[in-house]
């Protein structure tokens, strides 16, 4: 017996090592149908584009041919999938590298083929000169800006840190150009924008972005905040689109505890998946924490205000975010271009992925959808409360994000606001503290007076309404039976706009009170005169000071069990229940 189960064993024993020949033969031959796909396919692509650039009627930017055809590969997969040439690796590096150039520390928009100073930023050599925002540049070291576009108009002020340049510049209330000699410094555009006390003796930190040392300037913010005994800290990552992955674990572990895991990112090459903890002892463990968002705070941002959920470490105020889960990596090409490509998903501590936007499932017109509700899982913070993965990370509470009415929009988009902040800088020599400042109804009836000869023309909702009624009528052949009480509305709707300068004052004060507070602030002005018009802002500070509140959100008591419950994957659900039940009778 024992001899025939021998020769058994070794029978399926050599019947086992022919099937492992097969199957690596079975993976051999699919490895090398994938090369000759590989190289056929670039065989193809090289010989149209070798043609084309022989025979087409015209001359071609071969150059911009590749790049149209790499885009159009690349565009079928995500939007953050994307091909940079060499020609626009420095405009890559502005939007993802932290940068530092020589310049004169301000920005510029053009205006009817004019140059103009839109914003001056403090303590850089524009500033310290006395350029304001406002200001037409006529000429650069004596070049005539006439005809030249931004870019242009940028490299031109841009230079060697120490080296001279000189503006000739036109201010509206001074009959003479203004000569102004400046020296180049280096300019470089922080993470953290601005970071002060606010009402309740509260901590607040603005951060833009995650580029390098991110974490260093929100540590070096925490450590002076410190200072004052605060008695919450408030992180703002409102429209903040993210960057590095390793600087938001970083700023995670500045509230969190030592070896705990923020985030894993996988993908389909196992070497790229990894798990990034918490390295080093918090630097502030215990206070209060509040995360503000909405929805534009997008990758790094959602990272850390997930993160801070998912271990109920922090309370998050605001909209529901973006809900990009994709993690990229860049790799480089030929001849100084380089390739971004997503790699990953990331998962923060309760497992769940926040990409809202399904990228690998499109309709057949191409169009992306969002994470269907019954594809939406149910996953649990530290302390048990109820979140789910697929669309964003959901506040622990939701403030409304309301939009400015059309006259305001108007007001801005027409650069009104603008202008009119700069008249009243040249008319004011100075203003009181940011924090305090606030327009007076003598100073609000002076910007209405201002607008009576602007053309500042808008279309209210009310009025697009009533325009598609007509239309639709008119279609219909019913216009003519409704024109009179058509007539009267209009001529309502009409009173009623010219009435919108008054019945929007409060949030055309609070943009033009903004404009007005950075000609003599800067972006600190922006901030602090802001801070009494901030909702989310004051729900924080009202957040962090009910301590009982703040304990029962942590500890999901009560309403604050689930957050961001999908209504229809649940409706779904039910119903599903319900059929089964009926099955069952």
């Amino acid at each position: 017996m024992m001899k025939q189960g021998m020769v058994i064993n070794k029978r399926y024993r050599k019947i086992g090592l022919f099937a492992g020949i097969a199957l690596l033969a079975g993976g051999v031959m699919a490895f090398n149908d994938d090369l000759f796909q590989i190289s056929k396919n670039l065989d193809v692509f090289a010989s149209v584009y070798k043609e084309v650039n022989i025979n087409y009627v015209d001359d071609i930017n071969s150059a911009k041919l590749v790049k149209t055809g790499v885009d159009a590969m690349l565009d079928g997969l995500d939007p953050y999938t994307e091909f940079v040439p060499e020609s626009e690796i420095e405009d890559y590096k502005l939007h993802y590298v932290s940068t530092q150039y020589g310049g004169i520390g301000s920005s510029i928009f053009s205006r009817n083929g004019k140059v103009f100073v839109s914003d001056v930023f403090a303590g850089f050599p524009a500033q310290k000169a006395d350029i304001r925002p406002g200001d037409q540049i006529l000429k650069i070291n004596d070049i005539d800006l006439t005809g030249k576009n931004n870019d242009q108009v940028s490299q031109l002020l841009k230079g060697s840190k120490g080296a001279p340049i000189k503006l000739l510049i036109k201010r509206d209330n001074t009959p003479q150009p203004l000569e102004k000699s400046l020296v180049r410094d280096e300019i470089k555009q922080p993470n953290v924008s601005y970071f002060g006390m606010v009402d309740g003796n509260m901590g607040y930190i603005k951060l833009d972005k995650f580029l390098e040392n991110s974490a260093s300037e929100v540590t070096n913010a925490l450590v002076t905040l410190k200072k004052n005994n605060p008695a919450g800290i408030i992180l703002d990552l409102r429209s903040n689109g993210g960057g590095i992955l390793q600087e938001a674990v970083k700023i995670v572990n500045l509230f969190v505890q030592k070896d705990v895991e923020i985030v894993s990112q996988k993908g389909k090459i196992k070497d790229k998946n990894f798990s990034y903890s918490t390295l080093n002892t918090p630097l502030e463990p215990n206070l209060p924490l509040t995360v503000l968002v909405n929805s534009h705070s997008a990758s790094a941002s959602e990272i850390v205000a997930g993160a801070l959920q998912d271990l109920d470490r922090a309370i998050i105020i605001g909209q529901r975010s973006y809900g990009k889960g994709l993690v990229q990596q860049t790799f480089n090409l030929p001849y100084n271009s380089l390739v971004k490509i997503t790699i990953a998903k990331y998962y923060v501590p309760s497992g769940r992925c926040i990409q809202a936007l399904d990228y690998t499932h499109r309709k057949d017109d191409g169009s992306v959808v969002k994470v269907a509700d019954s594809l939406i899982h149910e996953f649990k913070t530290k302390n048990g409360r109820s979140v789910y993965d697929g669309s964003g990370i959901y506040p622990d509470i939701y403030i409304k994000q309301e939009k400015f009415a059309n006259v305001t929009q108007a007001l801005v988009g027409k650069l009104l606001i603008f202008d009119y902040a700069t008249v009243y800088r040249d008319t004011h020599a100075k203003i009181s503290d940011p924090k305090s400042f606030s327009l007076s109804d003598a100073d609000y009836n002076d910007f209405v007076k201002y607008l009576a000869d602007k053309n500042y023309s808008y279309t209210t909702s009310s009025e697009k309404l009533l325009n598609n009624l007509k239309t639709e009528a008119t279609k219909e052949k019913q216009f003519n039976d409704i024109k009179g009480e058509y007539d009267v509305l209009k001529s309502k709707l009409l009173l009623s706009k010219k009435n919108d300068l008054q019945q929007h004052k409060p949030e055309v004060k609070q943009v033009l009170e903004n404009e007005i507070a950075s000609r003599y602030y800067f972006e600190r002005g922006r901030y602090e005169t802001n801070f009494k018009y901030d909702k989310e802002l004051a729900q924080a500070i009202k957040t962090m000071q009910d301590k009982v509140q703040l304990a029962s959100i942590l500890k999901g008591e009560g309403n604050y069990k689930v957050i961001g419950k999908p209504v229809l994957a649940m409706a779904g659900k039910k119903a599903a229940d319900k059929d089964t039940d009926d099955d069952d009778q």
